[in-house]
């Protein structure tokens, strides 16, 4: 027998709270299934992003990247590099030598200028007023000089017929050397004023190129101040100083006793396209205690006028050959704890060998070791490289423009 509801039982009642709440769940469930497809395209998404690309991964399987270059046997010449100074052949330093005001500037700055040619000019009316007077006096005392000659000759005469005295005749002598003697001196005094007047056209003493002019037309210059006018550089030959290390010496003072050495301008942006050559005609005389090193000079005819005192150049030097040598580029050499060794490439592979380095001139490096001509080394990329491992050849290396600053090795060993 079924039990009657109860008034107020809840459970019975489908509009209840307790009852009406299953429902509402049940109307959430899609809302559960849509946020699950979100979270798991976000981590599809993530893991898609984050995964390496095939491709980069198939390129690291080829092998490093690697440039190469190749090794060789020939002759290789034993150079030095340095740096030089150009220096001019001869530098004035034009002064004056009377004092006066500078009237007249007959060149340009920065002239060339023939020896002789005039560049200024001091006043000229005091020294010529000199010249007038010390010319006047001059001429005076030589008038006096043939009337005293006039004078001793009568007196001899009359004298070697007893018609006067000896000491008549000996003070006609006497007066007549007096007067010779002032009139030597009255010519050397018109001759230093002369001397005076020319020195107030000042003209160059070299052939050379002009610089600045440090005094100005209307200024009053002094012969006893060190006064610059103006300085003159002779450009044409020109000198260049540079340094070799004195481990060089051997091969320096055999070149005196022999052919003399050739220094040679490397090319350089500064200097043009084509280099120039020109033997060494000076060795110093004691090397530098500080740097080690002994200067040298060669005289460059510098007809283009390209090279200019205190420009800094690139010397080469060559002191010998060195025959039938295994070059290869000096990029392939590396340091290591045990020596100096490069990566040849065999197969695919890079395979390190040890070598022994003979010279270095900058750009290539002749070495001794377990190589061969036609052996292919690696140049660039050795970083990457591992002894062994499978390396990827992009191309030659070009090998980067040698500056005037590389340190070169001294000779071989």
């Amino acid at each position: 027998m079924t039990e009657p509801a109860r008034q107020g039982d809840s459970s019975q009642d489908p509009t209840h709270p307790a009852i009406a709440e299953p429902r509402s769940r049940k109307r959430r469930g899609p809302a559960l299934v849509l946020g699950g497809s979100a979270l798991i395209a976000a981590l599809w998404a993530i893991g898609r992003f984050t995964d390496p690309p095939k491709t980069a991964h198939a390129k690291t399987s080829q092998g490093a990247p690697v440039r190469v270059g190749t090794v060789s046997r020939r002759d290789m010449a034993l150079i030095e590099r340095s740096a030089g100074t150009v220096m001019a052949e001869t530098f004035v330093q034009v002064t004056p030598l009377v004092t006066g005001e500078l009237k007249r500037q007959f060149f340009r700055e920065g002239q060339f200028v023939k020896c002789g040619e005039l560049l200024f000019e001091i006043d000229p009316a005091p020294y010529q007023a000199a010249v007038d007077q010390a010319r006047s006096t001059y001429l005076k005392d030589v008038a006096l000089l043939k009337n005293a000659q006039l004078d001793q000759r009568r007196f001899e005469s009359l004298y070697s017929k007893d018609a006067t005295s000896q000491q008549s005749r000996d003070t006609a002598v006497a007066s007549t050397n007096v007067l010779a003697a002032t009139a030597e001196s009255d010519k050397a005094a018109l001759d230093a004023a002369l001397l005076n007047l020319g020195y107030t056209k000042i003209r160059s003493p070299i052939d050379g190129k002009t610089g600045a002019v440090l005094i100005q037309p209307g200024n009053v210059v002094s012969a006893s101040n060190t006064t610059t006018l103006v300085t003159i550089a002779q450009v044409e030959p020109v000198k260049v100083s540079f340094s070799l290390p004195q481990g060089d010496l051997p091969q320096i003072q055999a070149s005196q006793q022999g052919t003399r050495l050739i220094a040679r301008l490397d090319d350089a942006p500064t200097l043009g396209s084509n280099a120039s050559s020109a033997p060494i005609d000076f060795v110093g005389n004691g090397v530098n205690a500080q740097s080690g090193t002994i200067e040298l000079r060669a005289t460059f005819k510098n007809t283009d006028h390209r090279l200019v005192p205190g420009q800094l150049v690139p010397v080469v030097v060559e002191l010998g050959r060195l025959p039938g040598a295994l070059v290869l580029p000096r990029n392939a050499v590396n340091d290591s704890p045990a020596g100096p060794y490069v990566y040849v490439v065999q197969q695919g592979k890079a395979v390190q060998k040890p070598v022994t380095v003979r010279f270095d001139d900058g750009t290539d490096v002749a070495v001794t070791g377990e190589l061969n001509p036609g052996d292919v080394v690696v140049t660039e990329g050795q970083l990457r490289v591992e002894a062994g491992g499978a390396v990827q050849v992009l191309g030659p290396s070009t090998p980067p423009p040698r500056m005037a600053s590389d340190k070169i090795h001294p000779a071989a060993k």
